[in-house]
């Protein structure tokens, strides 16, 4: 008698340690502006210690529930070793017929590709279809929006997008578990690693895994290197990151292995933000400014929609020997000026990064004191050098787009960008650098051919 009531304790005691410690709602969202038509099953989970007086933390995971997450989550919750947090767990979109088959799978869309249109449907869509749940014990659920306190993680094409969705927007996510990642020759994800080492560093703490024998389809390339690749250049660029190299191959196994202790290392410090690294970019190193963040200076409210407003499209190089024009076709054209002051020589000349399958959109341009170009793009502000090279990419003010810039400014000691928006009506941004305006007939000092 006594061993079966041993038994039966042991048991009970288990059963009690597996128990859920949280609640899981399920539902299916129908996208409206980014992806429209797709449909997609979302999962919310909701932890026990959440009570809903306070906002929770936020951890979103592509492809649906990976890793045991939940229960992992549970875990590290109750050991205090990661905040109370809300799990959206998102599967990617299809379209369907009238009979329930499937016409299209957006997966490679959503995820592979590399502009900021996921992490904005995550934004504009996803987050408010959960934030209108309400929990079987009666909670609204309620989710920061504070960039510091908030996770994404996924696998292949997840894990490009979720890092891609943390890069556009540190605001939502700084910090970011990619497994796995398609950082190949899919929709621009071998490009990446480029774009990283000359932008500005972000706040963003950054977590990959991949393995020497993950080569899911060699016609993209090689997952491994690409993932290499791009560590590389988050070391360059002087991020917050780490990784775990295996001879695993294209799959889950490594990173179910590894979860746990990668979402402890997330959320270490919180509910301090990751900060920025030091870039060993050459020209951002010089030129950026400790601390210095983008600053309304002045702000005219009233706008005119019916107010005409002019983009600077056409520069001159400070000594006025080169004029550069960005055309209908947001091609930068160079022009030399000859002896009897004719234009001549044209050329595209300036070669700019793009997140897209397309030329980026080129809203102003403007000479800095040392021959540089500055361009306005919906890719940042890309920076070229005298080559016509972009050596640096510095970030647009929040809420800033690209075609709401009419004109850029580059001053003694910081750069100025008008910008004309009918909410926010006329205003002016600007930044401390360290740069230095253009000196109408001074020649800027040669930086050579190399």
């Amino acid at each position: 008698m006594k061993h079966r009531f041993l038994i039966i304790t042991l048991l009970f005691s288990a059963l009690c340690l597996n128990a859920s410690a949280h609640e899981i709602i399920k539902g299916s969202l129908k996208a409206k502006w980014h992806y429209p038509g797709t449909e997609r099953e979302i999962q919310v989970y909701v932890p026990d210690a959440y009570d809903g007086k306070q906002p929770a933390c936020l951890y979103v995971g592509l492809d649906g529930i990976l890793c045991n997450a939940p229960h992992v989550m549970d875990s590290l919750i109750t050991a205090g070793k990661m905040p109370v947090t809300i799990g959206v767990f998102v599967q990617p979109g299809v379209i369907k017929d009238k009979d329930g088959n499937v016409l299209r799978y957006n997966r490679s869309n959503e995820f592979d590709m590399t502009t900021a249109t996921f992490a904005s449907f995550i934004n504009d869509e996803v987050l408010p279809w959960v934030e209108s749940l309400t929990t079987a014990r009666g909670l609204p659920v309620k989710i920061s929006h504070r960039g510091a306190d908030a996770m994404i993680f996924g696998l292949s094409s997840g894990g490009i997008a979720a890092f891609t969705a943390a890069w556009h927007r540190p605001d939502m996510f700084s910090r970011v578990f990619s497994g796995v990642g398609t950082f190949v020759a899919m929709r621009g994800g071998n490009d990446l690693q480029a774009i990283v080492r000359k932008s500005e560093p972000r706040p963003l703490r950054i977590f990959l895994q991949d393995g020497t024998n993950d080569v899911w389809n060699p016609l993209f390339g090689h997952w491994y290197e690409g993932n290499r690749m791009l560590a590389s250049a988050l070391d360059f660029a002087g991020y917050d990151a780490r990784y775990d190299w295996s001879d695993c191959y294209h799959g889950v196994k490594r990173a179910n292995e590894i979860f746990p202790e990668v979402m402890e290392w997330m959320w270490q410090g919180w509910p301090e933000a990751p900060k920025c690294g030091k870039t060993q970019n050459n020209l951002l190193d010089t030129m950026l400014v400790a601390d210095s963040e983008w600053k309304i200076v002045s702000k005219v409210d009233g706008y005119n929609a019916t107010q005409s407003f002019t983009f600077t499209h056409m520069v001159y190089y400070p000594d006025s020997t080169l004029m550069v024009v960005a055309d209908k076709n947001n091609s930068l054209v160079q022009y030399t000026k000859a002896d009897n002051g004719e234009w001549q020589n044209k050329q595209y000349f300036y070669w700019l990064h793009s997140y897209g399958n397309s030329y980026p959109y080129i809203s102003c341009i403007a000479f800095d004191g040392a021959g540089n170009l500055w361009v306005v793009t919906d890719a940042g502000i890309q920076i070229c050098d005298q080559n016509g090279r972009v050596r640096g990419i510095l970030m647009l003010p929040d809420d800033v787009y690209a075609m709401e810039v009419c004109n850029i400014a580059i001053c003694d000691g910081r750069v100025e960008l008008v910008t004309v928006n009918e909410d926010m009506g006329n205003t002016v941004f600007a930044r401390d650098l360290h740069i230095t305006a253009p000196r109408p007939g001074v020649t800027p000092k040669s930086q050579g051919q190399g």
